[in-house]
């Protein structure tokens, strides 16, 4: 019965343990799902199934005939507009960082939206082109076809090598990107885009802060036009930066002033545009701007011959045929296009889930990667590389009014335009402008930076796996260092569950709330109970560390104290038997002088028995083992009667720790410890009671429900009316703790003098 008063509340029931709760509230039987169960309703075919699996492998049929046109149309064709220029110019850009002609960064624009349009299930993102996923790709190509080939089929003449050159990057880039969206088909398809999880928000944040430095070097050639080789290995990043170094003095200027000025007006007005987005009704087209400028200044004063500056050149109107994927490339690139896929979709979900969060509407994560994997698909079979959303290219679709992938197809049309009909103006656009579009786009990634000191002010672990996965991906480059940093990661988690932070508890406020001893001052802990808290799970890695957590909790080892009492056992008994012991009202009458050495060697030359249970049936009386004993015989005294684990916080138990933990309370228990188990859930009694866990001195009595539930059972069986009061401050004020019929926990604030004693 619960009983409000006023803020409060009183609460009359028993005193509970497991077995006596069980008794008076039966559960009901539940039947498990097993694999079988689960396999043949999966495999069970219904009109309704049908209807859902299209509806969710199809999502546009579920919005699209919902679509407003009135109050939507408008909106998202501007958006699409707007988003389609920035997707045309970051599409030129990116195709840099995969180390390809600029053209084919529209395809990688073009294809994926198309896709996206009937199988994505958020309404706000732009699918395309990513620069860390660029740079993960050009990694590849520039590690499968070097820039300087030595392949004996190249004919002398420049021009058909530099071709030949050309068409393997793409096949490689191409093959690279269907093998990763084979990868997020495969995944989605066997509904296992959970994986995504295990790359926490500090670990992206330092990933893609790493990925955009990687950027940063890798502009650098395009900006003061150097002939840099490409390097892939650990370390390459410095290798890049000490090429630049050294060939400081080739710089064009020409092209150096230009990526300055470029790199200059859009940072500005980027940070206009973030300042003033509230007042703007759309983001100012600065990307678009200065690429017009920047391209008819350059035709106009024939930058390419003047100043010898390198320009995007030839853009074929149309699309090339289909290209056909290159398995052995498949065979060398595995682990890189994993790496890829895995980024894409975790950049992507991310972005997904907060504009879905923001306007409150669903999306599904298997799906999502499915959609991603088709489009990487489609995209790779016509020479474009691997996509997943810009985050500035999503701000963009989103901050000029999309409401739906109508706008992506818009943006499509964009970039179809260019591709069929108008490519051929940006033909005089200089490279180094596109690279510095390119790290115009880099400022969110680095401004991450400041995530460190906010990290560490939260979560310390967090803030270590932003740093060392930053170091892991500019030391090891962005594939290895992906897998470390997940490595560590997970690594960090261990650290935490191998080494929880235990606590001893006692009781607050005279009521049945129990917090950390070292908390709080005014704290109630009955004599001779310990209570001992662990937050975390106990297996095989971390029970020595829960054994030597409790030894210290407690004071003492129960196994030493044990052997000591085992040993002193047979000592008394030889005395016994020998007639040198008398038992007396007052204690013992020992009438031997002492005892030879032997009998210790004896002692520890059968350490086996000295583990084993005391046994003193033999005796005709019994042992205090907390008042003198005879001669010289020595054994810790000890005042603990009764230990209290809370499990609570503990979730599974696993073979190893069971047995661990099976020891420890037969240690105690054989010492004349009681031990009682709290906070315990139903499945885990049922694991330990089918792997054979209780026996006649470990029973499944020890379980209760609460905390204060076991206080108030060893209050009641060590008869106490009275308890020590336990308080730093030494308070005159003493409290007298009762125990109520109701089972509830009563106290008596009255004043005892100072000499009093209890």
């Amino acid at each position: 019965m619960i009983e409000p008063i006023g803020n409060q509340y009183v609460v009359a029931r028993p005193v509970y343990s497991l077995n006596t709760f069980g008794e008076e509230h039966k559960r009901k039987h539940r039947h498990h799902k097993s694999f079988l169960d689960h396999l043949k309703l999966c495999c069970r075919c219904s009109t309704q199934k049908v209807k859902k699996i299209a509806l969710s492998l199809f999502p546009i049929a579920s919005w699209l005939p919902t679509y407003r046109i009135k109050e939507w149309l408008l909106s998202d064709i501007v958006s699409g507009i707007s988003t389609g220029l920035v997707a045309v110019l970051q599409g030129l850009a990116f195709a840099l960082l995969v180390n390809i002609p600029p053209r084919y960064g529209l395809y990688a624009a073009f294809f994926p939206v198309i896709s996206y349009f009937f199988l994505g299930t958020s309404r706000h993102i732009s699918v395309g082109p990513f620069p860390v996923l660029s740079m993960m790709v050009g990694a590849v190509v520039t590690r499968m076809v070097p820039d300087t080939s030595s392949d004996m089929e190249l004919t002398n003449s420049s021009v058909s090598s530099e071709s030949l050159l050309e068409e393997k990057k793409i096949l490689v880039a191409a093959s690279v990107t269907v093998l990763s969206g084979i990868i997020q088909l495969a995944l989605g398809v066997l509904q296992i885009g959970f994986v995504v999880i295990y790359l926490s928000e500090s670990l992206i944040s330092g990933f893609t802060t790493a990925a955009a430095v990687h950027v940063l070097v890798s502009q650098l050639k395009f900006m003061l036009q150097l002939s840099v080789p490409a390097h892939t290995d650990p370390f390459s990043i410095f290798k890049v930066l000490e090429s630049v170094f050294t060939q400081i003095t080739k710089t064009n200027i020409a092209d150096l002033v230009t990526s300055v000025i470029i790199l200059v007006v859009v940072f500005i007005v980027k940070e206009i545009n973030q300042r003033y987005k509230s007042k703007l009704p759309v983001p100012i087209p600065i990307e678009l701007i200065m690429t017009v400028i920047a391209t008819g200044v350059s035709y106009g004063c024939d930058f390419e011959h003047r100043f010898n500056v390198s320009v995007v050149g030839e853009m074929k109107r149309g699309f090339h045929p289909p290209i056909t994927p290159d398995v052995q490339v498949f065979q060398d690139t595995i682990g890189d296009c994993f790496g890829i896929a895995i980024v894409a979709f975790a950049v992507a979900f991310s972005v997904a889930r907060v504009y879905s969060l923001k306007y409150d509407y669903p999306i599904d994560g298997n799906q999502e990667l499915i959609a991603l994997g088709v489009n990487n698909i489609f995209t790779g079979a016509f020479r474009g590389f691997a996509g997943s959303t810009a985050l500035s290219r999503s701000g963009v679709q989103e901050s000029t009014g999309g409401k739906t992938q109508v706008a992506g197809i818009i943006s499509g049309i964009i970039v179809l335009i260019v591709i069929v009909a108008i490519g051929f103006l940006l033909q005089p656009l200089q490279k180094s402008v596109l690279a510095a579009l390119a790290l115009g786009n880099l400022k969110g990634m680095l401004m991450q930076f400041a995530e460190i000191g906010r990290l560490w002010r939260k979560d310390k672990y967090d803030c270590i796996i932003w740093i060392m996965t930053f170091i892991f991906a500019i030391v090891l480059g962005l594939g290895l260092g992906l897998a470390a940093s997940v490595a560590f990661q997970l690594l960090t988690i261990v650290f935490r569950t191998q080494f929880p932070k235990c606590s001893t508890l006692a009781n607050i406020g005279r009521s049945n709330i129990y917090k950390n001893k070292k908390d709080y001052s005014d704290m109630y802990e009955p004599e001779g109970v310990k209570i001992f808290r662990c937050p975390s799970p106990i297996y095989f890695a971390n029970i020595g560390f829960f054994k030597q957590k409790l030894t210290d909790a407690v004071g003492f080892s129960p196994l030493r104290i044990l052997r000591k009492r085992n040993k002193a056992l047979k000592k008394i008994r030889k005395l016994q038997k020998r007639g040198l012991l008398q038992v007396t009202p007052k204690g013992f009458i020992c009438t031997a002088e002492g005892l030879k050495d032997s009998d210790e060697e004896l002692d520890n030359n059968q350490i086996e028995e000295l583990d084993q249970p005391i046994n003193t049936t033999d005796l005709p009386f019994e042992i205090d083992w907390n008042a003198d004993l005879p001669l010289n015989i020595v054994v810790p005294k000890i005042s603990l009667h009764s230990l209290i684990l809370d499990f609570s916080a503990v979730s599974f138990l696993d073979v190893s720790s069971m047995r661990g933990l099976k020891t420890i309370l037969q240690e105690f228990i054989r010492i004349k410890v009681d031990v009682y188990i709290v906070g315990s859930d139903d499945d885990f009694i049922e694991k330990l009671t089918r792997c054979g866990f209780f026996d006649e001195e470990v029973t499944d009595s020890i379980f209760f429900l609460t905390i204060h539930d076991a206080v108030l059972h060893i209050l009641m069986k060590k008869d106490y009316s009275t308890s020590k009061l336990n308080s730093s401050q030494g308070k005159e004020t003493k409290f007298d703790f009762t125990i109520n019929t109701n089972g509830g926990l009563r106290n008596r604030e009255c004043q005892v003098p100072v000499e009093t004693k209890f």
